[in-house]
C-alpha cells in the first residue's frame, strides 16, 4: 500500500444511475432519514441521535442487513452528516462507528438534473483499507449495494405518490 504522510491510501468507488423522476422528487426521497428504508431495502431502522436532520453535525443510527454478520445479528452504522447543500442537491455522511468495519468511511450523494424529467444520481464513497479484504471485492460489493439502492428510488417515489392519492 502507498503511504502518504503516515496515512494509508483510501479506497474509492462510485456508482451512478438515472431515475425517471424530476430532481426535486428524487431529492425529497433521498434527503430524509425517515425515508431511507423506502429506497434502501437493507435498512430496517433509522434513529436520530444528535442534532437536527439536514444540519451538519446531525448523527443518525441505521441498522438492518447491510452487511451479513457471522453471528446473524443486524448491521449498525452511526453516521454524522458532514455537509448538506439542498441547492446543489448533495450531501456527505461520515460513518463514525459500526459493527461492519467501515468506521471513517465517507459517502457522498449528488443529484444532477438529467433533462426530460429525469435525474442522475451519483453516489461516491471512500473507505479505509480493510484488513483481510481485497480492495476490488469491497469496492464491488459497496458499488452493487449502492447501485441497488439507486435502482429503488423510482419505486419509492411511485409508492409515495400512491399514498398521497390514497389519503385524498
Amino acid at each position: 500500500a502507498v503511504q502518504t504522510e503516515g496515512k494509508k491510501r483510501k479506497w474509492h468507488g462510485s456508482v451512478s444511475g438515472i431515475v425517471d423522476s424530476p430532481l426535486d422528487k428524487v431529492w425529497t426521497i433521498v434527503s430524509q432519514s425517515k425515508r431511507l428504508s423506502q429506497w434502501m431495502p437493507m435498512i430496517e431502522r433509522c434513529i436520530d441521535l444528535v442534532g437536527d436532520e439536514g444540519v451538519p453535525g446531525y448523527v443518525r443510527l441505521v441498522s438492518g442487513f447491510m452487511f451479513p454478520q457471522q453471528d446473524g445479528e443486524r448491521s449498525w452504522i452511526k453516521e454524522r452528516l458532514v455537509a448538506m447543500d439542498s441547492t446543489s442537491h448533495s450531501y456527505v455522511y461520515k460513518m463514525e462507528a459500526s459493527n461492519v468495519g467501515l468506521d471513517g468511511s465517507i459517502n457522498s450523494l449528488k443529484l444532477i438534473d438529467y433533462g426530460d424529467g429525469s435525474t442522475l444520481v451519483n453516489w461516491s464513497f471512500e473507505i479505509d483499507p480493510l484488513e483481510g479484504t481485497l480492495e476490488d471485492n469491497i469496492i464491488d460489493y459497496l458499488g452493487f449495494l449502492y447501485k441497488s439502492c439507486i435502482n429503488r428510488i423510482q419505486g419509492a417515489i411511485e409508492d409515495a405518490n400512491k399514498k398521497v392519492y390514497e389519503t385524498c
